[in-house]
């Protein structure tokens, strides 16, 4: 299987970092071919110029070479995972850019009319989505909606193809014991073995 890891938090010290690192290390012990990408890392340009911002035709190439490397890449995976810490309900920018700006028409799905259903192009049928927050789970639950499952599971990911939609939140972060860091990043392993065949 080719699977590739999507880290979206600029601290390098951050545990969406460890996270990142179990992930692939874990993958990669189990024969799965893996891509780690850290977008700020790598530098990637979230800001959605306006050549960019069709829904129904094909998208044009890309003049940004990251944005074109990653939209070749995305067509042979067979899974996604993305880690990222919830803010403001939302991902971070970057990461929302990285969908705006990769996830485009004619490369990850095709839409005949713009009030249509699409059709997803992507034949990774399965996505794990680890996210890091601060917030108590009755308080994302009852007061917002957990707008991050929205985000992914019904709005992103069905779209493009993507079918088996698994999140995972590990709260609250700030606050956290080493024990429960440890414990965390084998759940984490865990589900990234999960994603595998057989499993």
């Amino acid at each position: 299987m080719r699977i590739a890891v999507y880290l979206a938090h600029p601290r390098p010290d951050s545990f969406n970092h460890a996270l990142a690192s179990a992930v692939a290390d874990e993958l990669s012990a189990r024969g799965a071919e893996v891509v780690l990408h850290d977008l700020y890392a790598e530098g990637f340009d979230p800001a959605l110029p306006a050549a960019e911002t069709g829904t129904v035709d094909a998208a044009a190439s890309s003049t940004d070479d990251l944005v074109a490397r990653y939209r070749a890449e995305i067509a042979d995976l067979d899974a996604f995972v993305f880690i990222h810490p919830n803010w403001w309900g939302m991902p971070p920018a970057i990461l929302a850019g990285w969908v705006q700006r990769v996830l485009a028409p004619g490369v990850a799905y095709k839409l005949g009319t713009a009030d249509g259903e699409p059709a997803g192009l992507l034949r990774a049928g399965r996505a794990l989505v680890l996210n890091t927050s601060d917030t108590p789970a009755d308080r994302e639950r009852d007061e917002f909606g957990d707008p991050l499952q929205r985000i992914w599971a019904a709005c992103v990911l069905p779209y493009v193809g993507v079918t088996d939609v698994r999140r995972t939140v590990f709260r609250t972060v700030t606050d956290s014991t080493d024990a429960e860091r440890a414990a965390w990043l084998q759940e984490a392993r865990d589900q990234a073995a999960a994603l595998l065949p057989g499993s």
